[in-house]
């Protein structure tokens, strides 16, 4: 078994959270908790990915 990259985990443990947040959010009609999601699962997602090419993890 490989390592784990505890930083894509991390990465990649957060936008799911963030994901998880944009529907309570949207459950609760908060405009501004949902946009705020969605910013935040892009930066994550975002970091995730340009983490994996720069470790170049298959």
């Amino acid at each position: 078994m490989k390592r784990i990259k505890w930083l894509l985990l991390l990465c990649a443990f957060l936008a799911v959270v963030s994901m998880a947040f944009i529907g309570v959010s949207v459950a609760e009609k908060n405009i501004l908790g949902t946009i705020i999601s969605i910013v935040f699962v892009m930066v994550f997602m975002g970091t995730g990915f340009t983490l994996k090419r720069k470790l170049n993890v298959s």
